[in-house]
């Protein structure tokens, strides 16, 4: 059965009449020219672009707001978030792991932010697509190995693939090459199968019935939002976990 043509959300009709031009250019430069060069922008990508607009906007109030002698609600929810980030980082890390606070704390606001954004009428969750959820799952990949090799150096971060028994290791070598990037996989289809899951549910709800029934797939939608961000930031602390631990002898 043939897939329905995307239909534009207003900011991508927007990015098209008036940037397709300089997308098309970018596009030849890296050597992937458009299908379409009248349609560069697909929903996606403007999705992004509207989300961090968003939450450039929040953080800059956030931060004229900011006070130590009258802090105000928006520093105290924003304080309580941070400390909520840095219990997490130290339960999945361990100590010293604060450091990566930031690299969570930004995965979590932006996915947060991506899957809520889908609820707003007329706009679409970017992770509905799977390759902002690639996307994700591939800096994961590269931030836990970087720190892995970061904190051990590159030999013995290496030989943790070849397992605890030099015997074992043309086995185990494979096995934790293939392990290691299943996870890359696995994170992409739990963020983009739920989403997407979620949002089609929603949907056909949302036409069919009124009022109260609508508004309960909403805040089932605003959880599984919620919830599939902090599964995919948890799942990212335990990969950097596991990549910066020390053994205990």
């Amino acid at each position: 059965m043939a897939r329905e043509p995307e239909v534009d959300v207003w900011t991508t009709v927007l990015f098209n009449k008036y940037l397709a031009e300089p997308a098309d250019r970018f596009l030849n430069w890296i050597g992937q020219p458009p299908e379409n060069p009248a349609h560069p922008w697909q929903n996606w990508i403007t999705m992004e672009v509207l989300v961090v607009a968003i939450l450039i906007v929040v953080f800059w109030i956030l931060r004229r707001s900011l006070s130590v002698e009258r802090p105000g609600k928006m520093q105290h929810l924003a304080e309580m978030i941070y400390g909520f980030f840095v219990d997490q980082t130290g339960e999945a890390v361990g100590h010293g792991g604060e450091k990566y606070t930031p690299f969570f704390g930004t995965i979590f606001i932006f996915i947060l932010f991506l899957n809520l954004i889908g609820s707003v009428p007329g706009f679409e969750a970017p992770t509905m697509n799977p390759v902002v959820p690639a996307g994700f799952a591939v800096s994961v990949f590269l931030y836990y190995n970087y720190m892995g090799v970061r904190e051990h150096g590159i030999g013995r971060y290496l030989a943790h693939f070849a397992g605890p028994f030099p015997l074992l290791a043309p086995l185990m070598i494979p096995l934790e090459i293939i392990s290691h990037l299943a996870r890359m996989l696995s994170l992409t289809m739990r963020l983009y199968a739920n989403m997407f899951a979620g949002e089609q549910v929603t949907t056909v709800f949302l036409s069919l019935t009124f009022l109260i029934i609508p508004a309960v797939f909403q805040g089932l939608h605003l959880f599984v939002s919620l919830l599939q961000a902090y599964i995919f930031m948890a799942l990212a602390m335990l990969y950097v976990g596991a990549a910066v631990a020390h053994e205990e002898h």
